[in-house]
């Protein structure tokens, strides 16, 4: 029987520190990797050690299979647990370590070879009985024929890549037009991801529900499954509020989806931890999609609700022990609901967003698996992902709820995040009634809009907390123009709120900004604010305030208000918008118009890619590009001009 003492963590920011958290538990000395850029960050401190990888490049650090085996070598360790991402589902990863003499915390190379072939995996599953969508999955099909076998599966389908994962290499196409464009840009984005641009062709249920389960499977003849989650709310095919169970099953439904899962992990021989993940449509039917052979990063919610720690698990399989559970022996507590934060900015369609922690301060009453601290960096040559916030309540209302208001309760400046999307999303009426599916933010693009507070509300309740904080014996505003001691009966307050002056008159229960006055009232609860200011206030919302000098911060529902006290007035600059400025740090993957030749309106100009996701700028009208001003591979930082484009004269 295999004993692990010594455990790498082949990863970083969050998950690195979750698995180190465990291992700790357990009383396994931890060992970090890190590249250049991460020689600080928390996972590297946490851990009992922490080897050099290479620099920032995640091909030059924690893709370079030969630099993790030499940091597992030079530090001592038994075994390698790989996250997720990464080297995670990476066969010849696993085989590496097995000829080093390594225990890796997965399934066989053989399983993770099978699964991340999804050609061959849907063959596997239609062979074991497990429900598969019609589709294409020809080896090393040229474009003509997938063009052809498009037709013939019908639209809308949806181009997977082979090797994918992550919606990596995945395009929905709705009309036969759209092909070919889809085609390149799955192939193209797939082969920069996987270095495989083959891909296969699926029929699209538009009203689907993505459903997983998740199971684990150990040496011993033992499967089973932990229940499923649902993780339908997704945006460019990317999860970002996950939960657990699947609101709407029937008991049948979901035994049968756990049976099926179990089937599926059985017809491969799977051992450790996976994902069995199904489309649900609104008949009740499910298919197969395809199976992760790692950890997942919505995990935290099956442990919420099973009580089990899947990080243990995956060790004591690693360690050819028996399961800690059978089947029987498993049961569902109550329900938990996961918001992945990102570092991205709602204002630019969501583009990555990086750049220094200034302030940070986690919700109470919620799980936090963060990879960051105040003062870290976030940048660019990673996945954005910040941190997963997860609630448990005894049913999905009551946990939906308590992550609302965790969201409300974050404060977080620095970097563009997506906490106040979140949070509305978990308060959209179709959200709370559990009518789920892939699509729900095509039917509702107002999630999608960036919704900010009122500014003159803003204003009365900086002003307010102003006043508060100089009565508490406080003075960081000496020297504000126009104010005024405390003990007369009026307190002029200037301020900036998002570009809008304002100078707020505190009069006796009376704010008046601009031509607008009403009573006010200001009640603190700790390091909670919340104001009443007519019928426009922000009653019942949550404040968190902190001084810098010449401002304060303003929480809002997740949301930060840079609030200045003393404004400098500024003439108005115009300036225009520019089509093809870089909207994101990034690398230019693709020119696609040739120097001198004139493109239509919304007609693709180049591509860049950041935080292993494409963005490609089109002409908002009609012109011709006269130079590129950069090239495909080059890096460029968010503002950078890409394209010297004169627009066509009317």
């Amino acid at each position: 029987m295999a004993r692990i003492d010594t455990l790498l963590i082949a990863n970083r920011g969050e998950i690195a520190r979750r698995i180190i958290r465990t291992g700790r538990e357990l009383g396994l000395t931890t060992v970090a990797v890190y590249s250049d850029i991460d020689a600080d960050a928390p996972h590297v401190r946490e851990a009992d050690r922490a080897v050099r990888l290479g620099p920032a490049s995640a091909r030059d650090s924690y893709l370079n299979i030969e630099a993790v085996l030499a940091a597992a070598r030079d530090s001592g360790a038994d075994a390698i647990h790989p996250g997720y991402g990464f080297l995670s589902e990476n066969a010849g990863f696993a085989e590496a370590c097995a000829e080093a003499g390594l225990i890796f915390v997965g399934p066989s190379p053989d399983s993770i070879r099978l699964m991340g072939d999804k050609a061959a995996a849907r063959q596997r599953m239609a062979d074991s009985g497990v429900p598969v969508l019609p589709g294409f999955d020809q080896e090393g099909a040229d474009d003509a024929t997938l063009k052809a076998e498009a037709e013939r599966v019908g639209f809308p389908l949806l181009i997977k890549a082979v090797a994918g994962g992550g919606g990596k290499g995945m395009r929905a196409v709705q009309r036969a037009e759209e092909f070919d464009e889809a085609l390149a840009a799955a192939r193209r984005e797939a082969r920069n991801a996987f270095g495989d641009d083959r891909v296969l062709l699926e029929r699209y249920l538009p009203r689907a529900r993505h459903v997983e389960v998740q199971v684990f499977a150990d040496q011993h003849g033992n499967t089973v499954h932990l229940f499923e989650r649902d993780c339908s709310v997704q945006r460019r095919h990317q999860k970002i509020i996950e939960e657990a169970p699947a609101p709407g099953l029937s008991e049948q439904q979901r035994h049968d989806l756990g049976q099926a899962a179990v089937r599926a992990a059985l017809a491969i021989d799977y051992r450790g931890a996976g994902t069995v993940e199904f489309l649900f449509s609104p008949e009740g039917e499910f298919f197969f999609m395809e199976m992760n052979t790692r950890l997942q990063v919505e995990h935290p919610v099956t442990e919420l609700i099973t009580g089990e720690d899947l990080v243990a698990w995956q060790l004591t399989v690693a360690e050819e022990r028996a399961l800690p559970k059978a089947q029987e022996a498993l049961r569902l507590n109550g329900a938990a609901m996961e918001v992945r934060l990102y570092a991205e900015n709602p204002y630019q369609q969501f583009l990555p967003s990086s750049g220094r922690i200034d302030q940070l301060r986690w919700p109470d009453g919620a799980r936090v698996d963060a990879g960051v601290e105040e003062g870290d960096i976030v940048s660019d040559y990673y996945d954005p992902m910040i941190a997963k916030l997860i609630t448990h309540g005894d049913d999905r209302d009551q946990a939906r709820r308590r992550l609302a208001r965790a969201l409300d309760h974050l404060a977080l400046t620095g970097v563009h995040h997506n906490a106040a999307f979140l949070r509305r999303v978990l308060l959209d009426d179709a959200f709370a009634a559990g009518d789920l599916d892939t699509r729900l933010l095509e039917h509702r693009p107002h999630l999608l809009e960036p919704a900010g507070a009122d500014p003159a509300a803003l204003a009365v309740a900086a002003a307010a907390l102003v006043a508060g904080h100089a009565e508490a014996g406080g003075d960081p505003w000496r020297g504000l123009p126009a104010w005024r001691p405390l003990g007369r009966r009026r307190t002029l307050v200037p301020l900036r709120v998002d570009e809008h002056d304002f100078t707020v008159v505190l009069d006796n229960e009376q704010a008046t900004v601009s031509d607008r006055r009403a009573p006010y009232r200001l009640r603190r609860h700790g390091d909670l604010f919340e104001l009443d200011w007519g019928e426009d206030g922000l009653s019942g919302q949550a404040l968190f305030f902190d001084f810098d000098g010449r401002r304060l911060t303003l929480f809002v529902h997740g949301q930060d208000y840079r609030i200045e006290t003393h404004p400098a007035r500024e003439s108005e600059h115009a300036g225009g918008a520019d089509d093809f400025r870089a909207p994101m740090s990034g690398t230019i993957v693709a020119c696609h118009a040739a120097p001198d030749t004139p493109v239509a309106a919304g007609d693709a100009v180049i591509t860049l890619e950041a935080m292993k996701m494409e963005h490609t700028l089109r002409a908002s009208a009609p012109g011709t590009v006269r130079a590129f001003l950069v090239q495909a591979g080059d890096s460029v930082s968010e503002g950078t001009l890409l394209v010297d484009f004169e627009t066509e004269e009317e």
